[in-house]
């Protein structure tokens, strides 16, 4: 009688214990994994694809810019072949780094991607996610 009096009276304490240990955990875990590049595609690797792990990180894009002159500046105009890139896409504006993740986890986690390489990186890097 007392054993099943105990067990009932000390279940909220167990639980309560049990999910320390699991912040704990957690919290090492993180603790770990800081913001390098194969820390970061470790942690996404983990959490969204354990098996083949195709995600991988690249460098960003750092193309300079071309600018068109008018016939008052008196700089010679030849646009020759150019390619249009987006605003994120140059040197001075662009990304530090970009996911390269499959186009079925993205469709299934389009922002749990994004909130956990926000949770890792570091502050003052921009990234962009790309579907392999």
């Amino acid at each position: 009688m007392f054993n099943v009096f105990a067990s009932v009276a000390f279940e909220p304490l167990k639980d309560i214990y049990n999910r320390w240990l699991q912040n704990r955990d957690d919290r090492a875990y993180y603790l770990n994994h800081y913001g390098q590049v194969c820390y970061l595609r470790k942690v996404l690797n983990d959490r969204f694809d354990t098996l083949e792990r195709r995600i991988i990180i690249g460098n960003g894009n750092e193309f300079d810019r071309t600018y068109l002159y008018t016939r008052i500046e008196k700089r010679p105009i030849y646009l020759g072949q150019q390619t249009l890139y987006s605003r994120r896409d140059y040197g001075d504006t662009g990304v530090d780094f970009i996911v390269h993740v499959p186009e079925q986890i993205i469709k299934d986690n389009p922002y749990a991607i994004t909130a956990l390489v926000n949770e890792y990186k570091q502050d003052v890097k921009r990234f962009k996610i790309i579907a392999l």
